[in-house]
């Protein structure tokens, strides 16, 4: 393993999505040498098909928005490693961070690991993963153009959102949700007044079957007074997962659902660790919110470090 400990960072930054790539920005602004790793550029906001909610731009994709954070992450950042952080343990005062190959040193360390998609967990879904059950819709959904039916799992915003996208592709789409729908305001209204869109409350997936692929589900309540019910496709968008692994073997704390505990000020337990976005235990989960964590959390160890 390659050893880079003889540099010493004062802050590495583990998440390479829009919270870590602004928190760069803003490391690099007040002169904190930073490193940031990340194993998969963009997190999943450059999996978002439209982006509508973010100040300064009226539309735009996730990945035009992401393109830009990046770019402007690279003024200020040149240490951007798209390398998985296998371990990070403690080495005196300091943090030591281990990708497959190498090894890095780091005063400080802000976790912006962001979460992954959290699955239904029903018979059928992991053997037909990727043939015909989907987690994002802006990936997968253009394979299905021309198709007749696509089922959405979810009753948040993401849910409703996903509909509008898959509607170009599919005749009809139907989205349900185990209780009630609570997506914004603006998106419940385009919903309903967009023809291939069907909303269904109290109805959930059962069983996903299918032969080579899959091609219909079972369900708790009936659709078209069906609870047998032929589906082309299946996109779940039911929710994340914080990907807390590495913050919890430091001793990190975390709250039930495996986020991040941190104080107003983005601080966490131990000192020296910081975290934002997702990861983290702030209720509301979007891009801006995420990125203002990110910004102070940089304030925050500026001050711990006594730059």
């Amino acid at each position: 393993m390659k050893k880079e400990s003889s540099q010493l960072y004062d802050l590495a930054i583990i998440g390479a999505g829009i919270v870590g790539l602004a928190a760069g920005v803003y490391a690099g602004r007040m002169n904190l040498k930073t490193i940031i790793f990340g194993n998969e550029k963009g997190g999943t906001l450059a999996k978002t098909h439209i982006v509508e909610n973010y100040p300064g731009f009226i539309s735009l994709s996730g990945p035009e928005l992401m393109k830009k954070i990046e770019d402007h992450a690279k003024e200020y950042i040149k240490d951007i490693k798209m390398n998985e952080v296998k371990e990070i343990t403690k080495e005196n005062n300091n943090f030591l961070i281990k990708t497959r190959k190498e090894e890095f040193l780091s005063r400080s360390l802000l976790f912006a690991t962001g979460s992954k998609w959290r699955e239904l967990n029903v018979p059928g879904e992991k053997e037909f993963r990727n043939k015909g059950v989907h987690y994002c819709a802006s990936c997968d959904g253009p394979l299905y153009k021309g198709k007749k039916t696509a089922l959405v799992v979810g009753g948040g915003d993401s849910a409703v959102k996903e509909s509008f996208l898959l509607s170009e592709y599919f005749d009809e789409v139907h989205v349900i949700a185990r209780s009630k729908f609570k997506p914004e305001p603006i998106n419940a209204d385009r919903a309903k007044k967009n023809k291939k869109i069907k909303l269904h409350e109290g109805v959930e997936i059962k069983e996903i079957k299918g032969d080579q692929f899959v091609n219909r589900v079972i369900l708790s309540s009936p659709i078209n007074g069906k609870t047998n019910f032929h589906v082309d496709a299946i996109f779940v968008e039911i929710g994340h997962i914080p990907l807390s692994d590495l913050a919890i073997k430091l001793g990190v704390n975390v709250n039930k659902k495996g986020e991040i505990i941190i104080t107003r000020n983005a601080r966490t337990n131990i000192p020296g660790i910081y975290a934002a976005g997702d990861v983290a235990d702030l209720q509301f989960k979007q891009a801006i919110t995420g990125v203002g964590e990110a910004v102070t959390a940089i304030y925050s160890l500026n001050d711990d470090l006594g730059k």
